[in-house]
């Protein structure tokens, strides 16, 4: 089993990886969270290979998120922290904000939903520093809930593609990384 933790301004998530089935991980994860006082919401999305569950905690809204792929299961949880650390950056309700940055030394071109941006050297690079922080310099991109597909290419002709999955009432960041690498985060 894999475990990884992440904590920004905004947002604290836990990524685990175990070699349950997805119905017994949701399992293990609804009794738990339940016993810890977390209610979940209306709305839980849950087929086969994946989940999607939101809950209300004392300490803010919650998402559970599990992924059954290559004979294990994938679990992202994340609990968003007050929106005085997002102030900015909340997506229009029902929708998903998308911060685009360039952490490289190279102009970059990211392609999304039928969308070109271009975007210069550093351009809105606190979304390293300063997770959920919106610079000046970071284009935004307002979008419905669902499954994307990212293509990044840099000024050298280093090329990356990426598919990620948001939901309703979150604000992601992609960043361009080295080699073109797109890397998506969650920053609430």
């Amino acid at each position: 089993m894999l475990t990884t933790g992440k904590n920004s301004p905004s947002i604290d998530a836990v990524h685990v990886e175990t070699p349950l089935a997805l119905a017994a991980a949701l399992r293990f994860y609804r009794a738990e969270l339940g016993k810890r006082g977390w209610t979940e919401n209306d709305g839980a999305v849950v087929t086969p290979d994946r989940a999607a569950i939101a809950f209300t905690t004392s300490h803010g809204p919650a998402l559970l998120r599990l992924t059954h792929q290559d004979g294990r299961t994938i679990a992202d949880l994340s609990l968003r922290k007050s929106a005085a650390t997002t102030e900015g950056t909340a997506p229009t309700q029902g929708q998903v904000r998308l911060l685009l940055g360039n952490a490289t030394d190279q102009a970059a071109v990211i392609t999304i939903n039928g969308q070109t941006i271009r975007l210069a050297a550093h351009a809105g690079h606190e979304l390293t520093h300063d997770a959920g922080r919106k610079s000046p310099d970071s284009p935004e991109l307002d979008l419905p809930p669902g499954n994307y597909k990212v293509t990044l290419k840099t000024a050298d002709g280093a090329t990356q593609a990426r598919e990620f999955e948001v939901a309703a009432d979150e604000t992601w960041g992609m960043l361009v990384g080295p080699a073109a690498a797109p890397l998506a985060m969650r920053l609430n």
